[in-house]
């Protein structure tokens, strides 16, 4: 169960797939991840009244891929299908964007002119196979432009980061965050290389005693947009029933903040 979910669902947020299932006039809030312009024009048309919540990295990008796709260029956007992020990124210009996935779609990548060529990625992908399906664009297209500065969310490098430095010194990762969460579950899979056991849990709840059996020292990390309690309930609940001692590690000061959506900012002056 997705902890944060239901916690909003407790204070009547209804979650929805498409804009069919919302009632005219309903005030509606656009995710992090960001949605394609389709959907806002859809939005405008039903008369609903939107919260743009998209996270300023994935705006960043949503501008990008319209800068590029003006400027003539075919752009391939590395991400995973499916995903909400991709979905809405490549809303912007559909027509001009390709999307890959791994080295091998790179291989076989077929474009209209490689002097016209650019790439973005996805905000919450793993660091070294993004890197790794770069390297290999850029072989191959060596003329291939990118983003002034790269796409993936500080965030999410800075946690890969902590988990290759210390998982070598404990005996199992935790990872708090939801089952769809991309950059929760790369953290699981930074730990896996390590050879590190890891599980990706939405709070304390989900915490199997059996993964604790002869473990010593266990690493917590979180998602990026896990909420704080929950990291802490976790922390609370292994200090309860194992007598855990904390040890609080901080490798990087993320101090970089946003402000609040205008809209959201507007409706606390209203209010």
């Amino acid at each position: 169960m997705d902890c944060a979910r239901e916690s909003l669902r407790a204070k009547g947020a209804v979650f929805v797939d498409e804009l069919s299932g919302v009632p005219e006039g309903s005030t509606l809030v656009f995710s992090a991840h960001g949605v394609a312009p389709a959907v806002r024009a859809e939005a405008k048309a039903r008369g609903l009244r939107p919260i743009d919540a998209t996270c300023p990295l994935v705006t960043k990008v949503h501008l990008e891929a319209l800068r590029f796709a003006k400027a003539g260029y075919q752009i391939v956007l590395v991400g995973h299908a499916g995903h909400a992020e991709v979905e809405g990124t490549m809303g912007e210009a559909p027509e001009a964007m390709i999307l890959v996935q791994s080295v091998a779609d790179v291989a076989a990548l077929e474009v209209r002119d490689p002097e016209r060529l650019a790439y973005l990625t996805q905000t919450t992908l793993s660091v070294d196979e993004t890197t790794a399906i770069l390297a290999a664009l850029k072989a191959r297209f060596p003329n291939v432009r990118g983003p002034a500065r790269e796409d993936i969310c500080y965030a999410t490098t800075n946690r890969q980061a902590a988990v290759k430095q210390l998982a070598a010194e404990c005996d199992l990762v935790l990872v708090v965050g939801s089952q769809n969460s991309s950059n929760s579950r790369r953290l699981v899979e930074t730990a896996h290389i390590q050879g590190k056991p890891a599980y990706l849990i939405d709070d304390d709840s989900e915490l199997n005693p059996e993964w604790l059996a002869g473990k010593n020292k266990v690493l917590i990390t979180a998602g990026a947009s896990a909420p704080e309690h929950l990291v802490q309930n976790l922390i609370d609940r292994l200090r309860r029933e194992y007598n855990a001692s904390v040890e609080t590690r901080t490798l990087v000061q993320e101090d970089i903040s946003f402000e609040l959506p205008k809209s959201v900012r507007t409706l606390t002056v209203l209010n």
